[in-house]
């Protein structure tokens, strides 16, 4: 495991101090209808591209429409017409079911990989504008940091659809610790995720779980299941007003939300964390670091709520599953020939430290 980063790189004040002597971002013109909204913080692999992406409720009144599904129910071609768009919505899911790359679980996906960019483009400009005059200059300790451990991560990335040519570091004077990877390859990596990273081989896990989320297309998985669960409640709540039954719409948003949003958001994680787990191994950095990462989030988050309410696993469940992955991560580790590029890593972190 690489060694501990210097106090000069972990001072928080000279960052700040730094990001303020910047000079200051190109403004950039936001439209008024926003793709993003803003959400509440949380741990680290919180993107706002992702977090924006949640299926949207109907807000129909109850008393509107009882008259006119009654009269669709009359027809005599009825249950003709409810059969065959059964057959559509099938026919489409099927025909958009996907195999995600590396870890081979199958998902619905029909947002294409031009809409997922489109959309990451606003977020990054979005993005940008609300951290103005809080970025660290390209000179940084903090900023160098991260872009050393990307170039090395970027070269072991499985090949997927969309994979970005132009990467770009940003690192955020932000006590959050939290940290994303926009699709397009844009990073964002706060400053108060650092010092819980407590090396090259921390950070390293956090960059390859957030590239992950890129490699499995959860972007565009979660803006299709958002589509999919807005059709569900639609027809559950419609289904309940032709039966004449109370309004539903509360518990059906909660049932979804609980019941499918939350465990699907809770599976891309671990997916990102088996991923990542791979991608740093490649790339010569101790995937053993990731349990430590974990427990030192978990010291950080302190109690949080049970894990059926979150949108990420519980930090102790994470360091289970990453456990039993380690054989596998060591395997392709030893496979990389890593023995040079770690003597190498070391050799550069002790005159790093004799110079700071």
């Amino acid at each position: 495991m690489s060694a501990p980063w210097p106090r000069s790189v972990l001072n928080t004040a000279a960052w700040r101090s730094a990001s303020r002597q910047s000079p200051p971002l190109q403004r950039h013109h936001t439209p008024q209808t926003r793709i993003l909204h803003h959400f509440p913080p949380r741990t680290f692999s919180t993107s706002p591209l992702r977090q924006a992406n949640r299926y949207q409720s109907f807000n129909r009144s109850p008393q509107q429409g009882p008259n006119i599904l009654l009269r669709w129910a009359s027809s005599p071609t009825f249950y003709y017409q409810i059969g065959g768009l059964g057959v559509v919505v099938g026919g489409v899911y099927i025909a958009n079911l996907e195999e995600v790359p590396v870890s081979g679980r199958r998902r619905f996906r029909i947002a294409s990989d031009e809409f997922v960019l489109k959309s990451s483009h606003q977020a990054y400009v979005d993005t940008l504008n609300e951290n103005r005059g809080r970025i660290f200059p390209e000179h940084h300790p903090a900023h160098q940091l991260v872009e050393r451990v990307l170039e090395r991560l970027i070269p072991h990335v499985p090949e997927y659809s969309g994979q970005p040519t132009d990467w770009k570091v940003h690192v955020l004077a932000n006590d959050e610790p939290n940290a994303f990877v926009l699709p397009g390859g844009k990073v964002f990596v706060n400053s108060g995720i650092l010092p819980i990273c407590a090396g090259e081989d921390g950070l390293a896990a956090v960059l390859g779980h957030e590239i992950a989320h890129n490699v499995a297309g959860h972007v565009g998985e979660k803006m299709s299941q958002s589509t999919i669960f807005s059709a569900l409640a639609f027809v559950l709540n419609v289904g309940a007003i032709f039966l004449g039954l109370p309004d539903i719409r509360i518990f059906t948003h909660l049932a979804i939300d609980l019941g499918l949003t939350k465990p699907n958001s809770r599976t891309q994680e671990s997916e990102a964390d088996y991923i990542g787990l791979l991608i740093m191994s490649e790339a010569c950095y101790d995937p053993r670091a990731a349990v430590g990462l974990w427990e030192r989030m978990e010291q950080a988050a302190g109690a949080g709520p049970p894990q059926f309410l979150s949108t990420h696993p519980a930090s102790r469940n994470r360091m289970v599953a990453i456990e039993e992955w380690l054989p596998k991560a060591e395997a392709k580790r030893e496979e990389s020939n890593c023995q040079p590029l770690l003597d190498y890593s070391r050799s550069f972190n002790q005159a790093f430290r004799r110079w700071t």
